[in-house]
């Protein structure tokens, strides 16, 4: 147990008298009540100990008279943004974070405040033609084409940078200059933004050859221009750090819909019988994850594309993982998705 759980957990035995002291001794307003296993039992607040001595309690009555049996817990894997709507949902200062019924943090609302900034390196590709969207795009590159009244790119820019990003690359190619002269170099932001300008199209993975070689030795994130997503850009790093990857590939559960009565035989028999069954796959949203030597293998100016690399990655018998998304997706690839971004736009919250 870290040292600030063992500052706030109190065992079943203790008295109202010690949680209080316990309370009164820390900055935390909290007092956890767990068993010799590390179980959470119940919490404990001021206000639970000032109820208990109304309904006549004293100060030598056991804790599990007052404390909290049912608390607000989370995974420790929660976001903190998520941990933080929680807190201020419920008007509760703190959440244990439990994992198999096992105390193994807590989350302050102090704590989930403070904007956590990472050094890590973000590329958004943002150079292709958008054939399937013109003729918008005779005019405007696709990633500057407008969602309600901002561009796709900048939607996409402000969610990283509200998860604590500040160091962007945008690779360019149709209309470079339309680009850069909206963006800039990010200070309008507080955030820095370089240009990698592909001459020739260089693919899903090629640009990250462009990188130059003193950015930071973190993993880099990498996405698609073109994508409009809620994912949560902290929990997809901690994610890939925690289970020490080296790439991984941000999916979508995809379902398809056969429109026929599938049949299943042996021989001539007939075994099983489905009518209309819905197959379901995973398929690559455009956002990645990959470390420092996956980049370094990318020649400058070399075409590839992002799956062909990471499958390079899993032949060398790399760890490529997969994460799941749940949050809002879409790639706007078609006329279709463009009309559907503009619906989206304020029911999902996506501009700020």
């Amino acid at each position: 147990m870290s040292q600030i759980l063992s500052k706030v957990t109190i065992s079943p035995e203790k008295t109202l008298r010690d949680a209080l002291e316990l309370i009164n001794s820390q900055a935390l307003q909290v007092a956890l009540v767990t068993d010799h296993d590390k179980h959470l039992l119940g919490v404990i607040t001021d206000g639970d100990i000032r109820r208990g001595l109304l309904n006549n309690l004293s100060l030598d009555a056991l804790v599990t008279e007052v404390m909290n049996r049912n608390p607000r817990t989370a995974s420790p894997s929660t976001s903190k943004k998520k941990l933080l709507q929680l807190m201020q949902q419920h008007s509760i200062l703190s959440i244990p974070l439990v994992k198999d019924h096992i105390l193994v943090g807590l989350e302050t609302l102090k704590s989930a405040q403070q904007q956590t900034n990472h050094a890590n390196p973000v590329l958004i590709m943002a150079g292709g033609f958008g054939t399937r969207l013109k003729p918008l795009t005779d005019k405007c590159p696709k990633p500057m084409l407008k969602v309600g009244n901002k561009p796709i790119l900048e939607i996409a820019l402000f969610n990283f940078i509200q998860a604590g990003f500040s160091n962007f690359y945008i690779s360019t190619h149709y209309m470079p200059e339309q680009i850069k002269e909206h963006f800039g170099d990010g200070s309008q932001w507080n955030v820095k933004i370089s240009y990698l300008h592909e001459e020739t199209p260089l693919g899903t993975g090629g640009a990250v050859g462009l990188l130059p070689t003193d950015i930071p030795q973190l993993p880099a994130i990498v996405m698609n221009g073109d994508i409009l997503t809620k994912v949560d850009f902290q929990l997809l790093l901690k994610f890939h750090e925690d289970n020490d990857a080296d790439a991984t590939m941000c999916v979508r559960e995809y379902d398809y819909q056969i429109p026929y009565g599938v049949i299943s035989g042996s021989g001539n028999r007939i075994t099983d019988m489905v009518e209309k069954p819905v197959q379901r796959f995973f398929v690559n949203a455009g956002i990645y994850v990959i470390n420092q030597d996956i980049i370094k293998s990318v020649s400058a100016n070399t075409y590839i594309d992002m799956p062909t690399l990471l499958e390079q990655k899993i032949a060398d018998k790399g760890e490529v993982l997969m994460f799941p998304l749940h949050e809002y997706w879409l790639d706007i690839g078609r006329m279709d998705d463009f009309k559907q971004a503009q619906v989206d736009i304020c029911a999902f919250g996506l501009e700020r």
